[in-house]
């Protein structure tokens, strides 16, 4: 599934991943690259899935 993301450096130098799957329901990678943001937002839609069960948007 696809689900859409913005990603962006911040004034640190950090880049930024995140992904709203609806309002409330969210995920945020950071890293040194933005390929390391990436990789950090698929742990967090992994946590969300294992904390809320699979949601509806994911299935």
């Amino acid at each position: 599934m696809l689900v859409p993301y913005t990603i962006e450096q911040d004034g640190d130098g950090v880049w930024c991943a995140h992904a709203v799957l609806r309002p409330g329901v969210s995920a945020r990678g950071e890293g040194d690259t933005p390929d390391a943001a990436l990789a950090e937002l698929r742990v967090a839609f992994a946590l969300l899935t294992e904390e809320l069960d699979t949601p509806a948007e994911l299935m």
